[in-house]
Parts: C-alpha cells; structure tokens; sequence
C-alpha cells in the first residue's frame, strides 16, 4: 500500500509502515544524522551491504532489508499510474531554467510536530507517569494527533484540546496547546527560515527587487508564522496558486511523462542546476603529486558536457567528488572513481593526447560519458598536462571551455590570436590522426554494483511471484471460508424446500467441522488444501443448489415451449382455414408439423404432470436442458416448412420491333440527316472552320 492507504495502517501495522526516508537518501548508515534519527523511529533500518541505509520489514514471516532505492523504484512505478490523471490538463508550452538553489536538508514540515511530540511527551511523563517513547503504537498515535493539532492551529489561534482515548495502560490522555505557545517553542525553528533564501538570491546575483513573484509550496507552507517570515524577507504578499500537497508530485508525475516515450505532453523544456560544486583530481605525472579541477560550479546549467584533454602514458584515474563539502547533507563528498583503460604511448615513445568527456545529465548526475586517445603520426605540439575544449555533446548539447589556465579565454579566442598575432611560417605538413575509443570502468560512490543490482532484480521477481502465489493461496482460503457461511445462511433460507432434513443435518455439520478447521490447522494451509476442502462441501452443496436453480428456470423453460407449440397450432388452423399465406404448401409437410407438435404438447404435459408430484428435495424428473432441447427440436423441425416462401411467378415479356439497319420508306436517320446537313453547312461557309467555337479544356 502507498499513500493514504498506507497512511491509514501507521498505528495498526507500525513496525512495516514506513514513513520520512527521504532523509535517508545517499546517506551512510553510519552518518551521525541517520543514527540521530534511529532512536526515533517506530521502523527498523539497517546498514545494506553497500554501507547504505536500508528498510528493514517482516515480509512472508522473513526478515527483509529494501534499500531506499528500491522503495524510491516503487514509488516511480507507482507515479505512472498518477501520470495518467495528473496530465489530464493542458500544459502550455513553458521554457523553465533554474538558476541557483539553497536548501536547509534537515528542515522540514516533521520538525514541527517533532517540537509538539517532544512537549507532550514530557507533559504525559509528569502528568500520567506514561514513558510514551517505551510503546512504538502509542508514539505513532501521539504523532497523528500531533499533526493534526498542528494543522489546526494554523486555522485558530485559541487553545485547542488534544485527546487520546485508551492512550496506554488502558489510560486517556489529554492535553493543551495554541498558536503562541506553539510559535515561541518554536523559536529555533524560524531562525533557520531565512538563510536558504539570502543565500539563493547570493548565488543567483538577484536582488529582492527582482523578483516578481514568490510560491510557495508543501504542506509546512500553511503555517503562518512560515509565511510571515518569507513574506517578510522578500517584502510582498506570496503566491499561492499550486496546491501545496500535490505541487511537488505532480511535478514528478509531469517530469516522468517528459522523460517517458509512453507519455505525450506539450513541450515543456526545463534546465536544472547543478546543486553543488563538482571537482575532478588526478595524478599529475609532470608535478608527480595530485592535481585537480572545478568541472562543474555550483548553479552551473544541466544537463551539460566538457571535454577534458590529458597526456599520458599509461591508464589512469579520475576521482570526482563535491569541492564543498559542508554544503552536502552527508559527510562523504565523493562521487566515484573513474579508470581510464588500454592508454599507450604513441610510437614516438612521447606521451599519447586522451580526451575524456565528462558530463552532468538532466538529473544531475556526474558521469565520465566517454574517452578516446589520438593517435598521431607525427606532432610537434608542446605538452600540457590539461586543458579543456570547446565541443558539441553527441545529444546535440552546447559544451562550453573554461580556457587554459595560463590566459584565460577560450580554446577558439587563442586559435583566433594565433592567427592574428603570429608572424608568417611555412605551413607545416599535414598530420595525420586516428581516435580509439577507450573503455571505462566505472566504480560510483555508494552505488549498487551491476551484480548487485541484478540480484536485486532477480529477488524483486522471485517476490512477485510469491505475492502472487501467496494471493492465490488467500484467494482459495476466502472462497472456502465463504462458502461455508453463505450455505449455511441458505439451508435455512431460500434452499429449505429443497434438502431434505437428513441431507441439511449432514451438510450443516460439515460446514461446522471445516469452519473449526479453518481457525485451527487450516490457518495456514497449500493452496491446494483449500481447493479440495473446497470440492468436498460442494459435493454435498451443489446438488442443492442445482435443484434450486432448475426449480427457478424450468417454468420459464415450459413457457417458451408452449408458445412454441401454441404458435404452430394457429398455423395449422390457418392452413386448414385455407389462407393464401400457406396455399403453397404441401398437405403432407403440413400433416407433419401437426404431428410434431402433437406430441411435443403431450410430451410438455406429461412431463409437467410428472414433475408436480415430485418432491423439491430430490432431483428433478425434468431438467431445463430437456426442455430447452425439445424447443429447439420442434423449432428445427417445424420452422423451415411455416416459414417455406411462395415461388415466384414470372411476368411475360413484352416483344419490342426489331432496329431496321437501313432506311424506311426512303428516310433517313435523324441522325444521319443531321450529320449529312452539318457537312454541307460547313462545306457552304469555309469560315466555318476558324470561327468554330473551341472547348476550354481537353477531355481525356
């Protein structure tokens, strides 16, 4: 379950509903903060074999660990889903470029009822001697209410009450609070407010001033002394146009949907920013020491590409991490190793020139794209242990230079000063270049390795298929468990009449006996189990309600027989009535439809005779399908001659001259006459011939 569905199961199921990992995510599970945050929690986390924090939960009676990752996949699946609804309207077409962010990671909306659980929590231990934090269901319910006194007093400012009926030890507590004591307890709180902001508008260049509009959004958002202090920081009245809850998932939902082929949106571009400083270091073979690089400043666009340019002899290694570690909401700032493999020298003997592509994606995740040596035949450049160039990124990116270190401008402002500022020399001889691609091994900080994450797979699949075997094996349980009061509902109800008391004795203690059994050792049962506890209640069930069934359909049964038989009547009557509708007929088919319907009547009568002095209780001496079946016997039998068409008759036709060939009685054709006059005219009047009209156009 996720959601509010999830939600609603907190305080009956504590221990495997999870809520807050957000704050768990790229944290080491022996990060001071997560094991601040651990003596807190209602749920277990735990360390997975990579050093990260994972989930730990009871799955099918088996202690499991999801790592955040996993239950973050989850949820993404879960968004396409939300995608569909969400997307519903229109978007316009929008171009959005994030130009700084600042963020204090460890505030949030939590830290408000964190305040108000630590207060009643110390109220409840002197006013009822409760140790609330010994009882994880009674924390969990002290944090829903909690939650719930915040969001009230965000609406009031009096006091407000805040009850718990058979909190622990069977005892009901109660409590006060309102919105200026909530507000000064607070304090701490509200000073960190403003320093994200003073620095987003630092790193961005803006002032106040420049800013047109502020929304706002997340549930903490409502709260008014938050508001108050953006508001007041800014100097002008917040927006409040998103809703605070959805805003951000339906971001989520729209940005899948955008990166998604399955989904079609309206164009909606979006450059993020790099959050925080990438560097690279290196061992410099010329300063036989480390050296490193800024690639990616803060704030810088995303996604985005350089192209870094080394010389070397041999493979070597690229460390990336954060340059501005106290900035990172975890402590380790690295990133991953990256090995540059199969690098040689050049035939020369002199170092070979690698260039490596590095790149931030849309996600703003740092990966090294690619690398390739040039291989030269002949080269007369002078060695630098780095520089970056200008290049376009194979997804068409813009790739931007920093320059070299010595001038400070760009690859393409020295080529144009080498052009301008360099005497005349003899052109030097064409040299010629092959670029190898070189293989990578990549070795990201903290991330699954490919085995790993292929046995996590495999798991997930292994898992489904116990969930849906389990359900199968609910699914059969349920279907005997409802079997058993359904029935004995009925033999005391609609099928009385139709069991005899011997019978209905014996059926009742059996569905006793499988009730007793279902609490007791059919609990936890196979599959299989149920399905036949299942076929033995309805061998003696069945028969029952079969003859139900047939006592409900046969009267419409013996219905649509006789009209049957009542219709053939009036047709035979008709025909001995002599009506030209069946003149046609033969005698002999006509005898053989009275006969046919003859004795399917005296068979209908017999066997309704027959079936009135039978007993409810015992099977039914004419079943439905007997009597469906002589319907459609009669029908077959009798419908082709009633419904026989009459032939047709053939009108005489009527004799036409026959088409002289030659003249008659010395005319001519009108024709012909015409024609013969039309030549004449025309031989009359040469003009005839330039003054004829012309049509406007050729018809093929």
């Amino acid at each position: 379950s996720i959601g509010a569905a999830a939600k609603s199961q907190v305080v009956t199921n504590c221990k495997n509903t999870v809520q807050g990992f957000k704050k768990f995510h790229g944290r080491a599970f022996s990060d001071p903060y997560v094991q601040s945050l651990k003596e807190n929690m209602v749920y277990d986390i735990a360390q997975m074999p990579t050093g990260t924090t994972g989930i730990k939960v009871m799955y099918m009676e088996e202690e499991k660990v999801f790592s955040i990752e996993q239950v973050t996949a989850m949820l993404l699946t879960k968004l396409k889903e939300t995608a569909e609804n969400a997307l519903k309207k229109p978007v316009a077409d929008c171009v959005v470029s994030v130009l700084a962010t600042a963020c204090d990671p460890l505030l949030g909306g939590k830290d408000f009822d964190e305040v108000l659980v630590k207060h009643f929590c110390e109220e409840f231990g002197k006013k009822y001697k409760l140790d609330v934090k010994s009882k994880p269901r009674a924390l969990v319910r002290l944090y829903q209410e909690c939650e719930k006194l915040k969001k009230l007093m965000s609406a009031n400012s009096s006091d407000l009450p805040l009850n718990i009926e058979c909190f622990m030890n069977d005892i009901d507590v109660t409590g006060k609070m309102n919105r200026a004591q909530f507000e000064e307890m607070c304090a701490d709180i509200w000073a960190r407010v403003e320093p994200p902001l003073q620095s987003l508008l630092e790193q961005a260049k803006l002032k106040k001033e420049d800013i047109y509009a502020v929304e706002i959004v997340g549930g903490a958002s409502r709260i008014p002394a938050v508001k108050e202090r953006i508001s007041k920081f800014f100097g002008k009245e917040l927006s409040t146009t998103l809703n605070a809850d959805e805003a951000v998932a339906r971001g989520c939902a729209l940005q899948c949907a955008i990166l998604s082929p399955a989904f079609k949106v309206r164009e909606f571009s979006i450059t993020d920013a790099v959050p925080y400083p990438i560097s690279l270091k290196w061992h410099s073979a010329a300063e036989d020491g480390v050296s490193d690089c800024e690639v990616f400043p803060k704030n810088h666009a995303a996604p985005f590409s350089k192209v870094l340019t080394f010389y070397r002899k041999e493979p070597f290694s690229l460390e990336a991490y954060y340059s501005s570690p106290n900035e990172l909401p975890y402590p380790d700032p690295t990133i991953g190793q990256f090995m540059i493999q199969k690098v040689v020298p050049q035939a020369s003997g002199e170092s070979s020139k690698v260039k490596v592509k590095v790149r931030v994606n849309i996600h703003g995740i740092f990966s090294v794209s690619s690398a390739s040596l040039v291989e030269v035949q002949k080269s007369d450049e002078a060695e630098e242990p780095m520089e970056t160039e200008q290049a376009a990124d194979k997804d068409g990116e813009v790739v931007w230079t920093n320059g070299s270190s010595q001038s400070g401008t760009s690859t393409e402002e020295n080529k144009g000063e080498k052009k301008s500022d360099q005497p005349p020399q003899a052109k030097k001889p064409k040299v010629k270049t092959k670029v190898l691609e070189l293989p990578i091994e990549n070795n990201p900080q903290w991330q699954l390795a490919n085995d790993m994450l292929n046995l996590f797979v495999e798991n997930e699949g292994k898992m489904i298929m116990q969930d849906k075997l389990e359900k199968e094996r609910n699914d059969a349980k349920n279907n005997v468990e409802e079997y058993v009061y359904e029935m004995r509902d009925k033999l005391h109800g609609m099928l009385e009449k139709f069991v005899s008391e011997s019978d209905r004795d014996v059926l009742s203690l059996k569905l006793e006996d499988t009730e007793n059994w279902l609490y007791e050792d059919g609990e936890d049962q196979p599959k299989q189990v149920y399905i036949d506890k299942l076929a033995e209640l309805k061998k003696l069930g069945q028969p029952i309600q079969d003859r139900y069934a047939e006592s409900e359909e046969r009267p419409k049964a013996f219905e649509e027989l006789g009209k049957q038989i009542q219709q053939y009547m009036k047709f035979i009557e008709a025909y001995k009535m002599k009506d030209e509708q069946y003149d046609h007929l033969d005698e002999a088919d006509v005898n053989k439809v009275d006969k046919l319907n003859n004795d399917a009547m005296i068979w209908m009568n017999s066997a309704m005779n027959q079936q009135s002095k039978q007993s409810l209780a015992v099977d039914p001496s004419v079943k439905v399908k007997d009597i469906k079946a002589k319907t459609r016997e009669l029908f077959g039998a009798c419908n082709p001659i009633v419904t026989k068409p009459k032939p047709k008759v053939e009108l005489p036709k009527e004799e036409t001259p026959a088409e002289q060939n030659g003249p008659v009685d010395g005319q001519e054709k009108p024709q012909e006459a015409a024609a013969d006059k039309g030549t004449t005219e025309a031989a009359g009047n040469p003009a005839s011939e330039t003054t004829e009209s012309k049509p406007d156009m050729d018809l093929d």
